[in-house]
């Protein structure tokens, strides 16, 4: 950053260091730059892999009880992605839990955020927890699942036994270096090693030295993004995040330097405000390996939330941090994921919205997404648009 000579020259005169600002950037702040070479999208490889698992569609579906359940979880894995399933949350509270999310969908928003928090006081039943995985796996699906790390050493073990694909320590911030009073909290290496042969995947964070720490830590893949979900409030409520664009960039570089390190290349995910196909895409060429999204997914026909999604600090019970928001349900799995959709906005076929962009820009894989041109350009979604503004904006859309 280039900061003022006035303000340079004061602070070598008082010889104490100032704290600056970086300048850090969003979806809507960039674009990607075609190049010299176009690829034909029937070329374009999208797989995303994670341990020994490789996945045609590069695209998760978020651990929040709006979006996923086991039915829910198994249609995606046979649609070529993944869905991770909320071991805090309802499935693993109540033996309906039908009847729960619609009592939650049922209530007006000033009680929303009450009945939640009611709801997730219900103790977590630990038979529950090998049953619902036991679910996804007859029903032909890929069983990964979701924990808090306070929960996490109790919640693993179960979920091993009962067949877990993958297992995802959750939380607002996670960092290798915690400090606590307690005599012995989660140790992400013991974590791995007791779980050996199933994935573990560990986030959030957005820090270039707290992912090469967690990486460090022998884990099989990073959330990345702090308060950019639709339905959290974290940046509301602590004043804590940074922008998606940023923060991918800041964490691909940790994962780069790890691998040339090491040897062992850790995928990092891009978890949160994704809403279109092109954030997908700049996701990934901004390093991302793959995205997760809550939202959109919540919009989709069948999804437990019944039109109603809600973050995953919704429930605490000092500082939610968290709203349940209305997002409909406008369209089927496979519409959001591959068309057919009659929608210009980008909301809809977001794989073949991804598939475009890379034949567009010459890159055949993900990897080779990564090393394409992004410039900062904060009109580039208002450039010339003078007609579609006009005629966009006052409705909504």
């Amino acid at each position: 950053m280039v900061v003022s000579t006035q303000s340079q020259v004061s602070t070598d005169v008082a010889g104490i260091a100032r704290k600056t600002l970086e300048h850090a950037y969003g979806f809507d702040d960039v674009a990607i730059v075609p190049g010299a070479i176009t690829t034909n999208p029937e070329m374009v490889s999208t797989e995303f892999t994670l341990g020994e698992h490789t996945f045609p569609v590069p695209i998760i579906a978020s651990s929040m009880d709006g979006v996923v359940d086991p039915a829910f979880a198994i249609k995606m894995s046979k649609l070529g992605g993944l869905a991770v399933l909320n071991l805090d949350g309802v499935w693993t509270r109540y033996e309906d839990a039908d009847a729960v999310l619609e009592e939650i969908a049922g209530a007006s928003l000033e009680e929303s955020t009450r009945i939640i928090q009611r709801v997730y006081q219900a103790p977590i039943r630990e038979d529950l927890i090998g049953r619902r995985i036991e679910q996804i796996k007859a029903g032909g699906g890929t069983a990964v699942v979701a924990s808090t790390p306070q929960n996490t050493k109790r919640f693993a073990p179960m979920s091993r036994e009962a067949g877990v694909d993958a297992f995802v320590v959750a939380s607002t911030v996670t960092t290798a270096r915690h400090v606590s009073r307690s005599l012995k909290g989660l140790r992400l290496d013991e974590l791995v090693e007791h779980m050996a042969g199933v994935p573990i995947l560990v986030g959030n964070t957005v820090d270039f030295q707290a992912t090469l720490e967690l990486m460090a830590m022998g884990i099989d893949g990073v959330l990345i993004g702090v308060g950019p979900g639709a339905a959290c409030t974290s940046r509301e409520v602590l004043g804590i995040g940074m922008p998606q664009v940023s923060a991918t960039l800041e964490t691909a570089h940790a994962r780069d330097v790890y691998f040339a390190q090491t040897g062992r290349y850790v995928p990092i995910i891009t978890d949160g405000g994704i809403r279109t196909g092109g954030d997908v895409a700049k996701s990934i060429c901004a390093g991302a390996d793959a995205v997760m999204i809550g939202s959109p997914f919540a919009g989709c026909e069948g999804a437990p939330g019944r039109g109603y999604h809600w973050g995953m600090a919704t429930p605490h019970a000092e500082l939610p941090r968290g709203v349940r928001v209305k997002v409909g349900q406008t369209h089927t799995v496979e519409s959001l994921l591959f068309g057919p959709t009659s929608k210009t906005d980008g909301t809809e076929n977001l794989v073949g919205a991804l598939r475009t962009s890379m034949s567009t820009c010459g890159a055949q894989t993900i990897r080779d997404f990564h090393n394409t041109r992004m410039i900062i350009a904060p009109s580039i979604k208002t450039e010339g648009k003078i007609y579609q503004l006009a005629q966009t904006r006052p409705a909504g859309i």
